[in-house]
């Protein structure tokens, strides 16, 4: 927890920096194995609560946090179309062989959606996107999927700190 209190602290300290930060942070948590490391949702429900209390404004935010969220997602893609062989035998897919086959069924049945939805299931966040471009999944489709659920995902995890403070602030007024 010192690390989610340090970084909300030093947000609210440097409010110049929160924009870049609150990218890293969704680059990291959309980032294959780097996401593990890193409380970044937490810290990122933590700065969404700083919009409202410490005067942050969310749509800068919010940009950082989708196009950090998309870059994330798009170098897992990229990292498993052109490493999937040397990816399959690393941790931890090689302790579950099944997971590329399983994760192949899954992008032929659901396509699209298995990325888009996996973005909002903290387990899957960063290794969807690794899967989808280890089972060779078309570019377009996945780059579509993987804009439309990091516009979304970033505004699930800013906004309701932000426009929740606001929205108590107005009741106790």
């Amino acid at each position: 927890m010192s690390l989610v209190e340090t970084t909300l602290e030093f947000v609210k300290t440097h409010q110049e920096w929160a924009v870049p930060i609150v990218f890293l942070l969704a680059f990291g948590e959309s980032l294959a194995f780097v996401s593990l490391l890193i409380p970044a949702t937490i810290i990122l429900w933590g700065i969404g609560a700083l919009i409202g209390a410490a005067g942050l404004e969310f749509w800068p935010l919010w940009a950082g946090a989708a196009i950090g969220a998309m870059m994330g997602d798009w170098l897992s893609y990229w990292l498993g179309y052109h490493y999937h062989n040397q990816i399959a035998a690393s941790w931890p897919l090689k302790n579950h062989p099944d997971m590329i086959e399983r994760g192949h069924r899954m992008f032929e049945r659901y396509g699209v959606f298995a990325v888009f939805f996996g973005r909002f299931f903290g387990p899957l966040r960063a290794i969807v996107p690794l899967i989808a471009g280890a089972t060779t999944m078309a570019l377009i489709p996945f780059q579509l999927a993987n804009v439309a659920s990091a516009l979304l995902w970033s505004a699930v995890v800013l906004a309701p700190g932000a426009f929740g403070a606001e929205f108590v602030q107005g009741v106790l007024n």
